[in-house]
């Protein structure tokens, strides 16, 4: 959905062309959830000259109740009209800065500390695209019309009907994605039952994380419309493939891809190499924030595809970055360990942060690992020093807390907050008795 320049006036005359009543006002909290304000239409006007002031204090993450009063402002370029209907008529969406009272930007904004990481990257003289491939499964709902783990379907990856039988959700979350500007490149059933993977064009990469939300909240509001439950959850059943967001990057300079140059080896420049030195580099450090929860690092394991060496290659699959074929201005590097439960807004940010401090320090990453990684002995790995990601959240938080550089990219509020709360989150779950225990224990000893 490539950012269009949208004014305010051309806003309200939009409004007013297409009978929009009322407006979502949308932003995400530190965690990436989806807030949202309405207002009508008769209100818009106001909200985009003025903002929309609500109570912070209310969002896990922002402010204390001393210091709620906080506004919201709207982006223009970020106006779409949903192409369903609600009972009380046609609905409109604009997503949000967030803003102090005195007219400055909100620390703890994460579209903000995206902006900042972009800002830093202009100033060193590119912009920077990101394309995510983000995978999600669609399961029943009980009677209650509560989510189950049960799975609509027997198939496998790209399958197609009768075994894929949610291709009728997905049918209708591209067409629903297309009308609202998406251009959808691929859509397919994943490795798992029941999970499914749509792709669209990658764009810069503060309009994708825009999209990323966008695109979250049309999956869950279609597949319900066809009585499923659709969840960005990792690791939702055991024994089966996880769901990941793969992050595809490309850095641009004077309009040219700044990765590429046929005159060296693999046709990477050496601003590439050392973008790929920093993401190597710094992978640790950031993977709290690309991979948020306890239930990530159940995805992170050996054998279902997902990555967990911090390597890099051009020729397979199983390492942490792949460099793939393309070349030319669609030169890349693809990060295959984020998955769908991060705030896009802050794992862009991270991200982009550890690529750029690899070009400032001229990281050199080590040498490609070209082989099967998963298939490799740990003599080998640690003859090529082959490192791993955090085993759990416990261990990414540590890693955190080292990272200098990924606490930049994310502030000073975000960072204090998020750890705390991950820190409570890790803490929850470490003095949790699961059931798998009393299982494995409660008769034997």
């Amino acid at each position: 959905m490539s950012r269009l320049a949208h004014s305010k006036e051309d806003v309200l005359k939009l409004a007013e062309e297409n009978g929009v009543k009322f407006i979502r006002l949308q932003f995400t909290d530190i965690f990436g959830v989806l807030k949202n304000v309405s207002i009508t239409v008769k209100q818009l006007e106001k909200a985009l000259n003025c903002g929309v002031m609500f109570d912070g204090s209310s969002i896990e993450g922002f402010v204390r109740i001393e210091e709620s009063d906080m506004y919201l402002v709207p982006d223009p370029a970020t106006f779409t009209i949903f192409p369903w209907h609600s009972r009380d008529g046609v609905e409109a969406r604009l997503i949000c800065d967030i803003f102090n009272t005195d007219g400055t930007p909100f620390a703890g904004c994460p579209r903000y500390a995206l902006k900042r990481v972009l800002k830093e990257a202009r100033e060193m003289g590119y912009t920077i695209c990101v394309g995510p491939e983000a995978e999600f499964f669609l399961f029943h709902t009980d009677s209650n019309g509560y989510p189950t783990t049960s799975t609509h379907d027997e198939a496998g990856y790209f399958d197609l009907n009768p075994l894929d039988r949610g291709e009728d959700t997905r049918r209708d979350i591209v067409s629903t994605l297309e009308k609202m500007g998406f251009e959808v490149e691929a859509s397919h059933h994943e490795v798992a039952p029941g999970q499914h993977e749509i792709d669209f064009k990658y764009d810069d990469a503060l309009t994708t994380a825009d999209n990323v939300v966008t695109f979250k909240y049309v999956v869950r509001a279609i597949a319900q419309l066809h009585g499923l439950h659709a969840t960005f959850m990792p690791k939702p059943v055991f024994g089966i493939a996880g769901s990941g967001m793969h992050v595809n990057q490309s850095l641009f300079k004077n309009g040219k891809n700044a990765f590429f140059d046929p005159e060296k080896p693999l046709q990477l420049s050496e601003t590439a190499m050392y973008y790929l030195g920093g993401l190597l580099k710094h992978a640790r450090g950031y993977t709290a924030i690309t991979n948020p929860l306890v239930n990530s690092f159940k995805r992170l394991v050996s054998g279902y595809e997902a990555p967990v060496y911090i390597a890099w290659s051009p020729r397979n699959r199983s390492p942490l970055v792949r460099v793939p074929a393309r070349r030319g201005e669609g030169t890349s590097f693809e990060l295959r360990s984020p998955d769908p439960s991060c705030n896009p807004y802050l794992a862009f940010a991270v991200i982009i942060k550890a690529g750029l401090d690899g070009i400032k320090n001229k990281i050199a990453p080590p040498p490609p690992v070209n082989q099967n990684i998963f298939q490799m002995t740990e003599e080998e790995l640690n003859r090529l020093g082959v490192n791993t990601l955090p085993q759990n959240l416990g261990e990414a938080i540590i890693e955190l807390q080292k990272d200098t550089v990924v606490q930049e990219a994310l502030g000073t509020h975000i960072y204090e907050k998020f750890l705390a709360a991950k820190k409570l989150e890790w803490n929850t779950y470490r003095i949790q008795v699961h059931p798998w225990e009393n299982a494995q224990y409660l008769k034997k000893f």
